[in-house]
């Protein structure tokens, strides 16, 4: 046998003394191609062998003169063969490894058997424990905006300092609890030095050399300076100018906002979220500018020559008054801090009432910037939370024009008031069942196997109770989801008339209907029902022999002839169960008609 392109040629020889040569000739080639590729070491030339092994054997068969016997065939197929580097290579590996080293069929990378090698100290960005610190740092931060402030502005004077003084830093609550958020942020720095991170090729990144590039050149810097607990390092140095100097240092405490700022983009998509983190952030705004606002009062009140700065008149008005000899006279904090918000809150929304007015000229320099930031937030934040309204709305605002192209449609067309009537409650039915959403027209943006899994999710119930469908693959089931259509019916509407055409099975869902044949009911089908014909048993579709009407609001799967016979078609394995199980409730089929 001679091996050419397309072509073999069988030899037979007469005589035994030409039996050598033939197997020169024949299969000399062979045999050289098969003990070079014996003795050589590469991977792609034992891939080659492998290959060539594949082939079939042929046999040869000599006849001699004197004796009649055949040849026995060798053997069908052969032991794989390792060339030695191979064999040494896997001497000393597991049993796994060493499978996937022999050259089989379904040689798998080395790296996809072997599990990821991370540190065990270090942090997933998706694991549970992050996610519940996230939200912990998060609470935090929010803590950090609201008291930071206040603390800074209302509770930092001469009276507080002097009591820290004699008492300690732990004697107010606020200050064991700021030192506690402080040592939880630095921690926070730690753990991101151990956190993984998705980087510009979409890896998740875990050596932990690369995670501190990462964060250094990141977020560090605001993380550490916001960590920073200034009052409790400057502590007890005693004078005016350290109390000045701890009040403003605390403020760079509220850079630890940048962190909420980077979680705002995955809410972005959700209104009522949009809606009230607006408001919050509003609200949030009019405390620090509360806060701004008492302390260009207090710290201007005792350089005035005539008292007529807010604090006064408001000390005035509300009966307490303030003593230059009496260091606890004058309004409360209480009362200072409310009516401050109330100040700034009337200014933002530009809503002033008199009652509290600036009357010195830093007060006023500080009303007319209060009025341009509440301007760019009013044409801000309020112009965005009509859009979010709207956007709620959209749905029954697409609803209400649907709806009145429904009614145009059927003016026009003088449709009468049966048929019109069907009409309107199959579009409310539709759309209070989709929203108006055309599923379809949906799918068709995805690609083919993202397609298939949701078909095969939304068929998943008739899949599994159907017995016709049991058994069958996963790529059949897959194959048998994209061909279904789901169809929605309200009561009275006709599925199929008598004389149409089968072109299709019915699988009921939900609902009921009833089979009329010459106005008389002969049937009620329910769930899990099936009707139409037997596909299998025509050559060609037949024509119903009754009307199919519904009951009630009705679900139905329905699969085209053509489509289930080109499935069946595709799968003939599967072809026999299923024409075997299939069960009509009810035969469309009108036997009567060629």
């Amino acid at each position: 046998i001679c091996f050419g392109n397309k072509l073999v040629f069988k030899i037979e020889m007469s005589f035994s003394t030409h039996r050598k040569q033939a197997n020169q000739i024949c299969l000399g080639p062979f045999n050289h191609i098969k003990s070079s590729l014996l003795g050589s070491t590469s991977d792609s030339n034992l891939n080659k062998y492998s290959t060539i092994n594949k082939i079939p054997q042929i046999t040869l068969n000599f006849s001699d003169v004197k004796n009649e016997k055949k040849t026995s065939s060798p053997p069908s197929s052969e032991k794989t063969i390792i060339a030695p580097k191979v064999k040494d290579r896997t001497h000393n590996v597991t049993e796994k490894v060493t499978q996937v080293l022999s050259l089989g069929a379904d040689v798998l990378p080395e790296y996809k058997l072997q599990a990821p090698r991370m540190n065990k100290f270090t942090i997933l960005h998706y694991s549970p424990f992050k996610a519940v610190w996230d939200w912990l740092i998060l609470l935090l931060v929010i803590y950090t905006a609201i008291f930071t402030p206040y603390s800074a502005a209302f509770l930092l004077n001469d009276r507080e300092e002097q009591k820290r003084r004699e008492c300690g830093y732990s004697c107010s609550p606020l200050n064991v609890v700021d030192l506690i958020v402080d040592i939880m942020f630095i921690i926070d720095i730690l753990i991101n030095f151990r956190t993984t991170y998705v980087n510009q090729n979409e890896e998740v990144v875990s050596d932990p050399a690369k995670i501190a590039i990462h964060y250094f050149k990141g977020w560090f810097l605001i993380d550490m300076v916001a960590a920073i607990p200034f009052d409790l390092l400057i502590f007890g140095s005693g004078s005016d100018e350290t109390t000045t100097l701890i009040g403003l240092l605390k403020t760079a405490r509220l850079l630890r906002l940048v962190r909420v700022a980077r979680k705002l983009d995955r809410y972005s998509e959700y209104g009522a979220a949009v809606l009230m983190l607006l408001m919050c952030i509003f609200a949030l705004i009019a405390h620090w500018l509360a806060c701004i606002w008492y302390a260009i009062g207090n710290v201007e009140r005792p350089y005035l020559v005539h008292k007529i700065g807010w604090l006064d008149t408001l000390g005035q008005q509300i009966g307490k008054r303030y003593n230059d000899s009496d260091a606890s006279s004058g309004p409360s904090i209480k009362d200072k801090y409310v009516t401050a918000l109330y100040f700034t809150f009337s200014s933002l929304t530009s809503v002033g009432f008199g009652n509290v007015s600036p009357n010195t000229n830093s007060e006023k320099i500080f009303s007319i910037c209060v009025m341009l930031i509440g301007s760019l937030m009013y044409a801000s934040i309020f112009g965005n939370v009509s859009a979010i309204i709207q956007r709620l709305y959209s749905g029954t605002a697409r609803y209400h024009m649907q709806m009145l192209r429904v009614k145009e449609f059927i003016r026009f067309h003088q449709i009468p008031n049966p048929l019109r009537q069907r009409l309107e409650e199959y579009f409310q039915h539709a759309w209070t069942y989709t929203n108006g959403i055309d599923m379809n027209m949906v799918l068709k943006g995805f690609p083919e196997c993202l397609q298939a899994d949701i078909c095969l999710h939304l068929n998943q119930s008739l899949l599994q109770n159907c017995k016709a469908f049991r058994g069958a693959s996963k790529g059949c089931l897959r194959a048998l989801a994209m061909r279904f259509k789901t169809t929605h019916a309200p009561p009275g509407d006709t599925l199929v008339h008598g004389g149409d055409v089968l072109t299709a099975l019915y699988f009921l869902s939900r609902g009921s209907i009833e089979i009329l044949k010459d106005d008389i009911v002969v049937a009620i089908l329910g769930k899990n029902d099936i009707f139409g014909e037997m596909v299998h048993l025509y050559a060609k579709p037949g024509k119903s022999n009754a009307d199919v009407q519904a009951l009630t609001y009705c679900d139905l799967h329905k699969i085209q002839r053509e489509d289930l016979l080109e499935v069946l078609d595709m799968y003939p394995e599967f072809a026999d169960h299923f024409l075997t199980n299939l069960e009509l409730t009810f035969n469309l089929r009108d036997e009567s008609t060629k």
